[in-house]
């Protein structure tokens, strides 16, 4: 089994981000998050694009203030 939910949570814990904001940013997907939670399959393509994001992001001016 993955552990793409405990490295999404702690990602989100780490960098202060709503789950909404994370899916949308990740995938264009506000859901994605809940979906996941409540046990959303995720196609390794899909799991691959969300730890491309979660390596390569960079909080804007607006994340970095609040």
């Amino acid at each position: 089994m993955s552990k793409l939910l405990p490295d999404v949570e702690r990602f989100l814990a780490d960098k202060k981000l709503a789950p909404t904001r994370f899916g949308e940013d990740a995938l264009g997907d506000r859901h994605f998050v809940r979906q996941l939670r409540e046990g959303r399959r995720v196609w390794p393509e899909t799991e691959a694009k969300v730890r491309a994001f979660m390596t390569s992001y960079r909080p804007t001016e607006r994340q970095e203030a609040a």
